[in-house]
């Protein structure tokens, strides 16, 4: 189920080969359902590919794309975080409430217009009929999957207001969604 999904960073090397990943190497990133319906992420090298794709006794990823490999800037000294969209959407991600639905959605289009995010892939979740929508951090290759609320065209003042009342109170909590929107 999506509930059991964290966010899981990019490796810098591959799972298959073991071979650290250069600057600039494409690799692909597959992403595994298990047996209990939770989601895993395997980061392989060009090589590492065809060797999964070769052995036919490896199962076929739920989803996959193929990314550049960028080495993550040096890291900075730890700060407070502050109450932006990034933050705001790792806490409603990790909490996995049903009325933070609509508003990580809004945030997620957000951080992909700001370039944060990029698209990768979306599927129809089994369970919930749901579109999922998979997302790749662009500096630290951290996967995101974000659920499809499927706002309709009344709700679109709406939804913006709730996300912009959130980032202003760090610690607000949102208010319930409306029945005929709840998700």
């Amino acid at each position: 189920m999506l509930q059991d999904w964290t966010i899981q960073a990019r490796t810098d090397c591959c799972d298959v080969t073991g071979q650290p990943f250069a600057d600039g190497e494409f690799f692909y990133t597959l992403l595994y359902r298990d047996r209990h319906d939770a989601l895993s992420r395997r980061d392989v090298s060009a090589e590492g590919w065809k060797q999964l794709k070769a052995d036919k006794t490896v199962p076929r990823p739920f989803s996959f794309w193929r990314s550049k490999f960028t080495p993550p800037p040096p890291r900075e000294p730890d700060a407070l975080p502050k109450a932006d969209a990034e933050t705001r959407l790792r806490r409603f991600l990790a909490e996995n409430r049903p009325e933070y639905t609509r508003a990580a959605y809004i945030l997620a289009l957000m951080l992909e217009r700001k370039r944060v995010l990029r698209p990768t892939d979306s599927r129809q979740d089994e369970n919930s009929g749901r579109r999922l929508l998979f997302y790749e951090h662009a500096a630290t290759g951290e996967t995101f999957v974000v659920t499809d609320p499927g706002l309709k065209l009344d709700q679109l003042e709406e939804v913006p207001r709730e996300v912009s009342d959130l980032l202003k109170n760090a610690d607000a909590e949102p208010a319930p969604a409306p029945e005929s929107a709840a998700t």
